[in-house]
């Protein structure tokens, strides 16, 4: 949250403060995925030190995202962690992270199958709109625009911990892995690469819309490119060179638009800093949904499942499962 007297970030930068932190995602995702609420379930399952998982759980309570709830344990009273609704809500950005992974990043650990139970066959994903019900829908249909008073540079709070070193993300089957970190984990480096979907392309242009310092920027936009998410481009004509999207990066966007809409609907921004996103096919707002490849039906979060082989506890881990019912919707 913003200082008093500091301005308010825009939804999305709220949203960015809240999850962007590799430690924080992953959390979610167990609890998601696993049901993890306790302690030592985060603990043993990610091999995160007993202070910083304690920080993040405050951190998440404190955002909303966790519950805390008292639950005896023999004669002791200790406190569990239960997913908020807005987090609860989160599932479609979570899934949209395991499609894009599945599709362009290389593991040495396979992921999950997900099970869709409807057709009871193991699928991928369709990013779709809810208006018109097209699917998939791919950022090159898309138009976004923002309000004048949007602003991604809002982000930098004062960091109240230590940004995670790369390579430290747990590479088992469930977790994301660090490519995808470099991306989420890490608040600015998700700023920019929502602002290069909003067609900035020049290092002078990034710095102007996010305020980053100008070696904090250098060494994004370097990793963006040794991802393969960001190309730099030679200048023509004595002009300035730019970096572009490629096809890995291009194939981000439905993990953006669930942040977009999510974000939106949880978070009040200022006036004017809204992002707008329309479907250019049929002309209006796009509301993001996910759609199962095989038989081409609406994915429903009760409705799906990880199926884990050999994962710890052996589960097949649910999406939906002994979670609390989604809210009402709110548009």
């Amino acid at each position: 949250m913003a200082a008093s007297g500091e301005p308010r970030p825009s939804a999305i930068g709220q949203a960015l403060l809240a999850l962007g932190d590799q430690w924080a995602l992953l959390i979610l995702q167990r609890a998601l995925l696993t049901h993890a609420r306790r302690f030592a379930q985060w603990r043993d399952q990610l091999g995160m030190s007993e202070s910083v998982l304690a920080a993040r759980i405050k951190e998440l309570v404190a955002g909303g995202l966790l519950r805390p709830q008292p639950y005896r344990d023999g004669g002791r009273t200790r406190t569990e962690y239960l997913l908020t609704p807005q987090a609860i809500e989160l599932w479609p950005l979570l899934t949209a992270i395991w499609s894009w992974e599945r599709e362009w990043v290389e593991r040495p650990v396979g992921l999950p199958d997900l099970v869709h139970d409807v057709c009871a066959r193991t699928t991928d994903v369709d990013l779709g709109c809810q208006a018109c019900g097209a699917a998939p829908v791919t950022a090159r249909e898309t138009d976004t625009q923002r309000g004048a008073g949007s602003a991604f540079g809002l982000v930098a709070v004062a960091r109240h911990h230590r940004r995670t070193a790369r390579g430290r993300v747990p590479r088992d089957a469930l977790s994301y892995f660090p490519d995808t970190m470099e991306i989420l984990g890490d608040r600015w480096s998700t700023a920019l690469l929502a602002v290069a979907f909003l067609r900035v392309r020049r290092f002078a242009d990034f710095q102007t819309e996010l305020g980053m310092a100008p070696s904090v920027l250098s060494d994004r936009l370097r990793r963006f490119c040794d991802l393969g998410v960001l190309e730099p481009r030679a200048p023509v004509a004595g002009g300035r060179a730019e970096y572009r999207l490629t096809e890995k990066g291009l194939a981000f966007f439905p993990v953006l638009a669930f942040l977009v809409d999510w974000a939106q609907r949880w978070y009040p921004g200022p006036a004017g800093s809204g992002v707008a996103i329309t479907h250019r096919a049929c002309g209006k707002p796009f509301v993001p949904y996910l759609r199962c490849r095989t038989c081409e039906t609406p994915l429903e979060r009760a409705q799906v499942h990880f199926a884990v082989e050999g994962a710890e506890g052996a589960h097949s881990a649910t999406t939906a499962v002994q979670l609390p019912p989604a809210p009402a919707a709110t548009r």
